[in-house]
């Protein structure tokens, strides 16, 4: 069975920092894509930063130049450096690994439980 287990989140005041990890247990062979979503109050869940087997990174515009993705694929885990954080940074951030191969299985989309981070001004 494979799980996505977060850690990290948790509460910061505007301008601060927090680094979210992201480890996928289980008989992993291989991962393709592994980024960070996140939902805020209200809103629709929007892609924060996805990284792909080989390293190439994508941001939103919202976060480019603040946060910065990476991943260890040795570990199967992914991390998440938020910098200058800001209120609108608020959100339950969702980790998500995209093309799983474990074992005889392959799961093409999954998800993370959830961690709230929380940015006040």
């Amino acid at each position: 069975q494979v799980q996505l287990v977060e850690s990290g989140g948790g509460l910061v005041q505007a301008g601060g920092s927090l680094r979210l990890s992201c480890a996928a247990s289980g008989s992993i062979f291989s991962i393709n894509a592994m980024g960070w979503y996140r939902q805020a109050p209200e809103k629709q869940r929007e892609a924060v930063a996805i990284i792909s087997s080989g390293g190439s990174t994508n941001y939103a515009d919202s976060v480019k130049g603040r946060f910065a993705i990476s991943r260890d694929n040795a570990k199967n885990t992914v991390y998440l450096q938020m910098n200058s954080l800001k209120p609108e940074d608020t959100a339950v951030y969702y980790c998500h690994a995209e093309g799983i191969y474990s074992g005889s299985y392959y799961y093409p989309d999954y998800w993370g439980q959830g961690t709230q981070v929380t940015v006040s001004s």
